[in-house]
């Protein structure tokens, strides 16, 4: 006989009224993508332990990969890490060290079914996957998969958690903070087409967007709004990954875009210039340089959960869930 696997009932929108962590919460740190260092490690449990959490690290995180150096070990383990993190019955929140590459090559071998059936802590909320980056390929497929809310946010064996106090402060509020109400628009925010749309936050990183096109998590297109940014791409590329989209029905599927960062992209006017020419005409407001993504100060911003933009010449509103 064969047995069915009973799948909880997830509710996406469980940390608008209700902060995702508290003290003595569980963590599980893995790392799907690149590999760090010893020192890193040690730093990364250090902010998550000082914030009171209890902090459990994945076997295979230092693990290097017999040929690849860009890998933090072989698929297997890095997957096996991944799962053992998210099936633990204790954990709440499993999040990821840092980007790189590597994340997509984890997804064909998941049993997203053992996955969707362990999506709940044992306070019945949904756990909780944190990353950027690459992590946008688990992001994407945690959404289709498992229909949980994830945070793309800056990851704490980075530079960048070390060096920004403005991305710590960020992320500890997106961790014991409330979702709800939160206005998340950088100080370099521009409207580049006006308008107001409500729906649910997907994407992340553009590449990766584009790189899984073709992919089962792609074909599951979804309404709303729709964030975008890269690090370290030429303009051609770019435009290749936009046509990418555009060609797939993301764009189209889009309520509302909203653009991040382009850390280390080519010449800002090019780049803008080129989102100019792909989505002003779409008929939905876009916003430029809402920061989150590679910045030095990047914002978290949480994703499959609704929220309201409202981008006017005159100010500018983007908000994690429905307007009251």
């Amino acid at each position: 006989m064969t047995s069915v696997v009973a799948h909880p009932v997830v509710d996406r929108h469980a940390y608008l009224a209700d902060a995702p962590l508290r003290r003595g919460d569980r963590v599980r740190l893995v790392s799907p993508s690149g590999l760090g260092s010893a020192e890193s490690l040690e730093r990364a449990v250090g902010y998550y332990r000082d914030w009171g959490l209890d902090v459990v690290v994945g076997d295979h995180v230092l693990d290097p990969h017999p040929r690849a150096k860009y890998l933090a070990g072989p698929d297997e383990t890095r997957r096996q890490d991944l799962v053992d993190a998210w099936l633990d019955p204790d954990a709440d929140a499993v999040v990821c060290l840092r980007g790189g590459y590597g994340a997509m090559r984890l997804l064909d071998g998941i049993d997203w079914s053992a996955m969707r059936a362990a999506a709940l802590r044992r306070d019945g909320r949904p756990k909780l996957l944190t990353g950027s980056s690459d992590i946008t390929a688990l992001h994407e497929a945690f959404r289709v998969h498992l229909d949980v809310p994830t945070l793309f946010c800056p990851m704490p064996a980075n530079d960048v958690f070390r060096d920004s106090e403005t991305i710590r402060a960020d992320v500890h509020r997106g961790l014991f903070e409330p979702w709800g109400g939160r206005e998340i628009v950088g100080p370099k925010t521009e409207v580049i087409a006006p308008g107001r749309a409500s729906g649910r936050f997907t994407g992340g990183n553009l590449s990766l967007l584009a790189g899984a096109l073709g992919a089962p998590e792609s074909r599951a297109v979804p309404d709303g709004i729709l964030f975008l940014e890269d690090i370290d791409e030429e303009a051609y590329r770019l435009d290749g990954f936009l046509l990418a989209l555009l060609r797939s029905g993301r764009l189209a599927a889009a309520s509302g875009i909203v653009l991040g960062s382009w850390h280390r992209c080519d010449q800002s006017d090019a780049v803008r210039a080129l989102m100019i020419e792909y989505l002003a005409d779409l008929g939905v407001p876009v916003l430029w340089e809402q920061g989150f993504g590679h910045d030095p100060d990047a914002l978290s911003v949480p994703l499959n959960v609704d929220g309201v933009l409202d981008a006017a010449e005159d100010g500018i509103r983007l908000i994690v869930g429905e307007e009251s």
